[in-house]
């Protein structure tokens, strides 16, 4: 061997190289400069023989093998080459040139090493995952990941064989971050990264920060691109990001939850049955359009391997899943959305995650972004890890992934599932399974300072970005700002409305009368919060029955009972969500394995059911009575709510103006009530706009004609309007408000009493 080489050869570095534990090959492998010289050092096992050229390929010198390992190198008496590549030889005619990984410079500044460290680098999905780059005129692929406790991190892919003794990374300082820039990798190419544990385990792990994932069950990373794709959508996004939270309440809200591997299945046989996001994408926005949906929530994005899981247990944050196509595919899938008026929620876990080896859990051996304590670190009954919030580079990987979803994939905003779990550090725990928090309560400090400073992120980067909460307790402002001492959400699911409701309509209408106080008490607290009145994807499976099998009589009593029920929700001040298939009351419960029973619509009661919701959507985005209110108590008001002994509501929905005012009136029982009176707000004609028992929608086929308000009281109401009220029904009549004088009372308009009212008017004045 070259004395030279020899004398500068750090045993220590060789050895853990060649045994696959060194951290830091940069200083051992690549071009260095020694004295007026250079040493070039090269690790690449199997290869017969690996020579030096000049980056045309000219000036080629080859290296020696030392001390027969798979470890060359070469003196180079002068400073010969700036730029180079390595020629290695497999075998007698297999040549394979390249430039060296180990010959690029740190590309992780220190400065957003620092900023990852302190949880604050919102941006850090632009370096850490894999990238590909150009770097001095060499393309490639940058990869970093974040491994604290590993002792050694290596790129694997199709690439190098899956061999991890050929790319090991490098350990970027204390901060626990690898990368390295691999020369010709290239997008599509199949990457995982290969840890060796502290332990001294090899594990195989998939990058938290990948951006497209093989189809379960391989679940490998593949590199992609995400800053090619010709976005259509800048007005719709300049538009979204003018808005304001407080815009957002007066506008109307109309979601449409679904699944989209469920939604739809492809006649042709593919495995899954799968629509590729562009070919959903042209189907739904027309269905979307023509039903009167504003907003769609999609299930399942994120990358997940368990079809089960509905795509709650999650593996990929950083890669809409595969299933349905590429993340340009569904970046189509979200532009032609916007390009149609829709806007597109995605679910969002932060909640926790699986135990799947190729994922999360104990990612480099040890627990990095689960809490260690099992008290805190995992869910008893879902068998699943949670987050440790605490750990500034762990939400900084959450709040990162929420903007990302923002910026790369244009997408309106994030409903976040589970919320409660979160916030309580005894959910579903019994005594001595959880921890206190210091001050020895059961609030999670943690994730409440995770949401804060989420909430807050995003209302200065874009307050147009809408989030959304899965909080099933009365945890208090959760939708008020962190500067009011609340968690910062836009707006919150209202759990408690829709228990009380559903028990309420499962019951037989002769039971109803006891439980009147369930359809009212809502209104208690329903300006507490910015709700989203919601009948979700969790009231439809594990045997709670669909919507229309939740109510009681006959099949056709069910459909009107639900009609009835839809209407009432509608009605109800908050925003709007209705889950997949229950827009034409699906009769079997849902499952991700097949289609929605689109066949049932040749039925003439499903087909009107969505007659009704597709005229009941319509209904609400027309008449802004339905949704510019519904946070503030002019909006709505009781006309009948004490008449639980026959079951009928009734109330009043105000807009800004003073036309186009709603009245609903609801009869839960399947009695006729003839000659039905109902006080109302003003003088006026009283024209009907929804009758559910119209026969179109699968009703009786009522008729109720315009009524002309009497000037009659009824229930403390100057004014009032007869009608006969259908069983089972909804009537929903459009008026225009008329200021009428209040009539004096008969007995406070003579006698002593009229007279003393009116001495005590005078002494006042004087």
């Amino acid at each position: 061997m070259d004395m030279h080489l020899e004398k500068w050869i750090d045993h220590i570095q060789m050895e853990e190289l060649l045994k696959g534990v060194n951290n830091a090959p940069q200083h051992f492998l690549g071009l260095h400069d020694y004295y007026d010289g250079q040493i070039l050092m090269a690790y690449r096992p199997g290869a017969w023989s690996v020579a030096v050229t000049d980056k045309n390929g000219g000036n080629k010198k080859y290296l020696e093998r030392i001390y027969d390992t798979d470890l060359f190198g070469i003196y180079l008496p002068e400073k010969t080459y700036k730029e180079y590549k390595l020629e290695y030889q497999f075998g007698e005619n297999h040549f394979f040139v390249t430039e060296d990984p180990y010959s690029f410079d740190q590309i992780m500044t220190e400065q957003e090493l620092e900023l990852f460290h302190q949880g604050t680098y919102y941006e850090v999905f632009e370096c850490l995952g894999a990238h590909p780059r150009t770097i001095n005129g060499v393309p490639g692929v940058y990869f970093a990941v974040w491994a604290p406790h590993a002792r050694r991190v290596s790129v694997v892919g199709n690439f190098n064989m899956w061999d991890g003794r050929i790319h090991p990374m490098r350990m970027l300082g204390a901060y626990g971050v690898y990368e390295l820039f691999i020369p010709h990798v290239a997008e599509g190419d199949i990457y995982k990264y290969e840890i060796l544990t502290r332990k001294g385990e090899r594990i195989l792990k998939a990058d938290p920060y990948a951006n497209y994932t093989q189809l379960r069950p391989d679940n490998a990373s593949v590199v992609a691109c995400l800053d090619r794709y010709q976005w259509s959508d800048q007005e719709w996004v300049k538009n979204r990001n003018q808005n304001s939270r407080e815009s957002y309440k007066e506008k109307p809200m109309n979601i449409y939850e679904m699944h989209p591997g469920s939604w739809m299945k492809h006649p042709d046989g593919r495995p899954g049955g799968f629509y590729n996001y562009r070919e959903l994408a042209d189907r739904l926005a027309d269905y979307l359009l023509d039903m009167g949906y504003t907003h769609v929530e999609l299930m399942g994005i994120a990358e997940h391997p368990f079809d089960g899981s509905w795509g709650y247990q999650v593996t990929g944050y950083y890669s809409p899943t595969s299933r349905y196509g590429t993340p340009e595919d569904f970046m189509y899938f979200v532009d032609h959305l916007h390009q149609k008026g829709i806007s597109v929620i995605l679910d969002w876990v932060p909640a926790h995650f699986p135990k799947d080896g190729h994922g999360l859990a104990k990612f480099d051996g040890e627990a990095v972004y689960e809490h260690p304590d099992s008290r805190r670190g995992e869910h008893p009954h879902w068998g699943t890890l949670i987050f440790d919030y605490g750990k500034p580079e762990v939400s900084n990987f959450l709040i990162s992934n929420a903007i990302f979803w923002m910026d790369k994939f244009h997408v309106d905003g994030l409903r976040v599932d589970a919320v409660a779990s979160m916030l309580y550090l005894d959910y579903g725990r019994e005594d001595g399974q959880w921890l206190p928090n210091q001050y020895g309560g059961n609030g999670n400090l943690e994730a409440m300072e995770l949401f804060k400073h989420l909430n807050s992120v995003i209302e200065k980067r874009n307050p147009g970005f809408i989030l959304i909460a899965e909080e099933s307790t009365a945890w208090p402002n959760v939708t008020k700002s962190p500067e009011e001492g609340g968690l910062g959400f836009d707006f919150k699911w209202n759990m408690g409305w829709m228990n009380d409701f559903l028990e309420y309509m499962k019951l037989d209408p002769i039971m109803r009368s006891g439980c009147h106080n369930k359809m009212t008490f809502s209104m208690m607290y329903a300006y507490s919060e910015n709700f989203i009145q919601v009948l979700s994807h969790d009231e439809v499976v594990h045997g709670k029955c669909t919507m229309v099998n939740k109510m009681p009589g006959y099949r056709v009593d069910k459909f009107a009972n639900l009609r009835a029920a839809y209407g009432f929700m509608y009605g109800h001040p908050g925003k709007k969500l209705l889950f997949m298939g229950q827009e034409f009351a699906q009769e079997r419960e849902w499952s991700e394995e097949r289609e929605l029973d689109w066949g049932t619509l040749d039925d003439p009661l499903h087909n009107g059911m969505k007659r009704f919701v597709h005229d009941l959507n319509h209904l609400y985005l027309s008449n802004p009575a339905c949704y510019v209110h519904d946070y503030d108590p002019i909006g709505f008001e009781w006309m009948r709510c004490d008449d639980n002994e026959r079951s009928t509501f009734a109330f009043v929905r105000r807009g800004k103006t003073k036309s186009k005012q709603l009245l609903f009136v609801f009869n839960f029982t399947p009695v006729e009530r003839e000659d039905y009176r109902v006080g109302v707000p003003c003088k006026g004609t009283y024209r009907v706009v929804l009758n559910s028992d119209d026969e179109k929608y699968g009703g009786n086929g009522s008729v109720i004609s315009d009524i002309r308000a009497e000037d009659e009281e009824c229930e403390g109401r100057d004014w009032s309007i007869e009608f006969k009220l259908p069983p089972l029904s909804v009537i929903v009549f459009e008026y225009d408000y008329v200021e009428t004088p209040k009539k004096v009372k008969a007995k406070a308009a003579t006698g002593k009493k009229a007279s003393k009212s009116s001495k005590g008017k005078s002494g006042r004045k004087r």
